[in-house]
């Protein structure tokens, strides 16, 4: 439970960081120092921490499936924070990782 909570904060800080990237600045560093890049950085480094503390208690061979969730996380945030669209190759590539997570837990 502790990793899946550490790839959607990494989801939600990706969001954040596309969001600031798509702003324009006055300059340079306004691009490194306004809101959105800070705390996107510092759920990075949070979600980094849980994944440690997730790491210590699970099996190793359960993290790369878990970790693959961060992609669907990242598609549908995309969609309601940032306004993409999602296309049919958008649903293949995730359908394909929810087969691969299905097939390896059957």
């Amino acid at each position: 439970m502790v990793l899946i909570l550490s790839v959607f904060i990494a989801a939600v800080s990706q969001i954040l960081l596309k969001k600031s990237a798509l702003k324009e600045y006055k300059s340079a560093i306004y691009e490194y120092l306004n809101p959105y890049v800070i705390v996107g950085y510092g759920m990075m480094v949070i979600s980094t921490i849980l994944t440690i503390i997730a790491l210590r208690g699970m099996a190793y061979s359960n993290v790369p499936v878990i970790e693959c969730l961060g992609y669907i996380f990242v598609m549908f945030m995309s969609r309601m924070f940032l306004g993409e669209k999602i296309t049919k190759k958008k649903i293949m590539g995730n359908a394909l990782i929810i087969v691969g997570i299905m097939v390896y837990y059957m």
